[in-house]
């Protein structure tokens, strides 16, 4: 597919391949400026799912004007060969550093990582979105820590009003079994908090290189996210703070309700804490 010419733009290099879809290297033709571009994988092309979830992320992304949000620059509805093309943001997921264990990037840039990913995510939820997959492979950081939210497809824009609540079908839990919250197990209707939850999780990892919790089966570990209580990461770590650790657990609370109300607040606490000590 190198050098295939799609929409204007010449594709170089692909940087990373998915279930679904694989994001490359592309050149605009008339500017010779660099962009990402993400496309389905060639089996996948005929899927009208798999369609509706490309197209979807890059709508909602489209809507999304953040500098912690990965910028949409356009949408290709073509039926044949449906495709978007984003900034092109040199960096690799968070996933990748969190495989190679670098523990001194994460100390070094770990509390700033985690203020822009949840800046991101607060105004994606002030925009009424909410995320649905919030984890290490979905956000972007670059050498000098800087963040991008990437990956839509799942963002969904909660029912509103009394009767659309009233009426609402619990839908299949959708997401990542390691970061789901227990409403978003149970097919509930979520708000900002079960980003926040995810959020919460994806930290205790990024933190302490293992998730909250663990199961011997996908169906143990969701159960182990609706009743068990997850220990504190400075056990796994004790480089963390007591301060961070017990707002992460606060964070991953059962109920949302017990949960900070929103990304707005879970910033304002952040400022006041350390994540690392010393």
């Amino acid at each position: 597919m190198a050098d295939e010419v799609i929409g204007g733009y010449r594709l170089i290099k692909p940087m990373a391949t998915g279930q679904m879809s694989q994001v490359w290297e592309v050149v605009e033709a008339n500017s010779g400026r660099h962009f990402a571009m993400k496309l389905l994988l060639p089996e996948k092309i005929a899927d009208s799912a798999c369609r509706g979830f490309l197209l979807h992320e890059a709508e909602v992304g489209k809507e999304l004007a953040h500098p912690n949000i990965i910028r949409i620059v356009h949408i290709g509805k073509n039926k044949d060969n449906p495709y978007f093309v984003m900034e092109f943001f040199l960096a690799g997921a968070l996933r990748v550093r969190l495989i190679r264990k670098e523990k001194d990037f994460i100390r070094a840039k770990g509390q700033d990582i985690l203020k822009q990913w949840a800046t991101g995510l607060a105004f994606m939820n002030a925009k009424g979105w909410v995320h649905r997959d919030v984890k290490p492979d979905n956000v972007l950081v670059n050498s000098a820590g800087e963040v991008r939210l990437i990956d839509f497809a799942l963002a969904t824009r909660p029912p509103k009003g009394f009767f659309a609540k009233l009426f609402y079908k619990k839908g299949k839990a959708q997401g990542t079994r390691s970061y789901m919250s227990p409403e978003q197990i149970r097919g509930q209707i979520l708000d900002g908090r079960a980003d926040i939850y995810s959020f919460a999780a994806s930290a205790y990892e990024m933190v302490t290189f293992r998730t909250p919790f663990r199961g011997t089966s996908s169906q143990e570990l969701l159960t182990k996210h609706m009743i068990e209580k997850p220990v504190s990461p400075c056990i796994h770590n004790p480089e963390v703070t007591k301060e961070f650790g017990e707002f992460l657990l606060h964070m991953l609370a059962k109920k949302r309700e017990h949960r900070p109300r929103d990304f707005h607040e879970v910033l304002m606490k952040m400022r006041t804490l350390h994540v690392f000590k010393g």
